[in-house]
């Protein structure tokens, strides 16, 4: 199955005292999805939003609002997320023993169910739960802050993850130092999905993001995406 190339900036690294209008610029520019890291300074050491900051930006933008929760325990906030405005919503394999239930809450919430991997977890942690799977997230990166260097490793088994995938219509999402240099390595595992923050937020408004997006985009492109 060829999945789509999509690009999906970390509003991270956006201008926080303009976040709607960084939001809305983003998707101007050309990315087609809005990442959203939300971290509770527990499961990862860093706090950053919360569904309110969420239901604020939604006006902004039609666009796909990938919500990628570093958050631990998920559940007891899964729809407030939806009734949000999330399209998508995350959770890591690490931060609950029940990542099943979880999933099934996420689809039942009318939502789609994606699943994140930190960089020591291996991919048997999900191959159980494939069937109740929209999104895979691999983090090339551990998990907390950005601006850090993607971990060479990560290529095989996002690569991997392509194979288990198969012909399942799920999307396969990479996220930590993905830039012009890393992209191409990344698509040619088999990703489809790119997260990028500082790599693209540079510069300000839509004009420049058009560029970094741009960038980004014909860089991955000449992965040749398995």
């Amino acid at each position: 199955m060829t999945r789509p190339l999509l690009i999906s900036p970390s509003i991270l690294a956006a201008d926080f005292a303009r976040l709607g209008q960084e939001v809305s610029d983003v998707v101007d520019a050309g990315a087609e999805w809005v990442h959203l890291d939300v971290m509770d300074g527990h499961f990862v050491p860093n706090i950053s939003f919360g569904p309110a900051v969420i239901k604020a930006l939604r006006p902004h933008t039609k666009a796909v609002f990938d919500c990628h929760l570093m958050i631990a325990p998920a559940d007891p906030y899964l729809a407030a997320f939806a009734e949000a405005g999330c399209d998508i919503i995350t959770v890591h394999a690490e931060a609950g023993p029940h990542l099943h239930r979880s999933l099934q809450t996420i689809r039942g919430l009318g939502k789609k169910a994606g699943v994140s991997l930190n960089p020591a977890t291996p991919l048997s942690a999900i191959e159980h739960v494939m069937d109740d799977l929209d999104l895979i997230l691999i983090m090339s990166v551990n998990p907390g802050f950005g601006g850090q260097k993607y971990i060479p490793a990560m290529t095989d088994k996002i690569a991997k993850a392509n194979a288990l995938i198969g012909n399942r219509p799920i999307d396969l999402e990479v996220d930590g130092g993905i830039t012009a240099a890393t992209a191409p390595l990344v698509t040619g595992a088999g990703a489809n999905v790119l997260v990028a923050g500082s790599a693209i937020y540079q510069g300000k408004g839509v004009d420049d993001y058009r560029k970094t997006v741009d960038i980004l985009r014909k860089a991955a492109e000449g992965g040749g995406r398995a």
